[in-house]
């Protein structure tokens, strides 16, 4: 036994070790995509002291680095599961479309509203996605919810707002009335409309079609990639993004760092729904949240007025008392230690795959196959980004992941 595979068994071995490192994953992984996304989209590069800053405009650009990286994750993962006759498409290929142009619209949309509000007013934005989920999940798969998740998804929605009026939230790169911060609030809410339509029509198909998550993850990612591609060639951005960050390398390795901080991320989602069920994945993903909106103040200097910590205090209050009043039975999943039960090595050192949500999931996340994880299998990848930041989910947990995973 190898010194990795002896540190993976004393990993496994310990229930509060076996946790903490599915802690340091996600969280470590997903605020570095925070911080990177952040540092990308509203900060200036500069090639030497005495030259002209400039700022990264291209986020569709940001999108195809992304989502190439997750369809060629999501390859290697058939490949190392031995799965390669599942790469064939089992549903329509505009069905696959479909979630493709509502998740490059959505995460477009995520990534240019960094140039007109800060950080924490688009991550407390994305905890707003409940509501939009839940009315999507109405009209699309006809889903009946009571008076206490409208309650929730109201009370999330009044602590957002809250924020957006008692304190500043524009961002460092907006200049003129043109760049104003209202615009970016409604970059915000296309976002959650068309993150809403993800997420629901991912799950509509894992329900029609004998779908597993390797494959819708690498025919989203592969159309998003296309489209993303297709709209950089045909408004010219492609040949100005691949100068922009060869003259800026530390651009370049940013887009690169990000992509890969994106996948890792879904792979330790993954992993902890499966290990521990989707309550402790929603109180991590929480958790992180609310860590990332520190971090960014402290590193790109956010000051918050105290209507803003108030609602700060409700958004997360409430995904809390969602995530904790949950029936018990969504707690930790049941699951030996056998090699049965879990990968045989440790989860860096192997697997592939993601979106992007991850940010993503079959309603923002993604069905777990029924067949136990050796190796690789078993790990799942959420087709977004995510992007994103990541997202992937049982369908067991699906639901309540869909309203948390921003």
């Amino acid at each position: 036994m190898s010194l990795i595979d002896r540190l993976w068994s004393t990993i496994r071995a310990n229930d509060k070790l076996h946790m903490s490192y599915c802690i340091v994953g996600i969280v470590g992984c997903l605020m570095m995509y925070g911080v990177l996304q952040e540092r990308i989209m509203s900060e200036p590069f500069e090639i030497s002291e005495t030259s002209r800053p400039e700022f990264f405009r291209y986020s569709l650009f940001l999108v195809l680095c992304n989502r190439l990286m997750s369809c060629g994750l999501a390859v290697s993962g058939l490949i190392w599961n031995r799965k390669v006759s599942e790469i064939k498409p089992v549903a329509p290929l505009w069905t696959y479309a479909a979630a493709s142009v509502s998740n490059v619209i959505a995460t477009t949309c995520q990534y240019e509203a960094l140039k007109y509000v800060t950080f924490p007013v688009q991550t407390l934005g994305k905890c707003a996605k409940m509501l939009p989920v839940m009315l999507w999940g109405i009209v699309i798969l006809r889903k009946k919810y009571g008076l206490k998740d409208f309650g929730l998804a109201l009370s999330i929605t009044m602590g957002c707002t809250l924020f957006l009026v008692t304190g500043d939230i524009k961002s460092k790169v907006s200049h003129s009335l043109m760049d104003s911060s209202i615009y970016g609030v409604i970059l915000m809410g296309t976002y959650l409309g068309f993150d809403g339509f993800t997420s629901t029509f991912q799950d509509k198909l894992f329900k029609g079609y004998q779908m597993t998550t390797y494959n819708q993850v690498l025919y989203v990612t592969l159309f998003s990639a296309l489209l993303s591609l297709f709209g950089l060639l045909s408004s010219g951005q492609l040949p100005e993004a691949l100068s922009f960050v060869q003259r800026h390398q530390d651009a370049w390795w940013s887009v690169v760092i990000l992509s890969a901080a994106a996948s890792m991320g879904s792979l330790f989602i993954s992993y902890t729904i499966r290990t521990f069920g989707s309550l402790v994945f929603a109180t991590i993903m929480t958790t992180r949240q609310f860590l990332s909106i520190l971090l960014s103040c402290l590193i790109f200097a956010h000051p918050l007025s105290g209507g803003q910590w108030v609602g700060t205090a409700v958004v997360f209050g409430s995904l809390y008392y969602q995530g904790f009043s949950r029936k018990s039975g969504h707690g930790k999943a049941k699951s030996s230690k056998s090699d049965e039960d879990f990968p045989s090595k440790p989860l860096l050192d192997g697997a592939t795959s993601s979106a992007l949500n991850d940010e993503s999931e079959a309603s923002k996340a993604v069905a777990t196959s029924d067949e136990p994880p050796k190796g690789l299998q078993g790990l799942q990848l959420r087709p977004r980004d995510d992007d994103e930041d990541p997202e992937v989910g049982s369908r067991e947990g699906g639901e309540a992941i869909s309203k948390i995973v921003a």
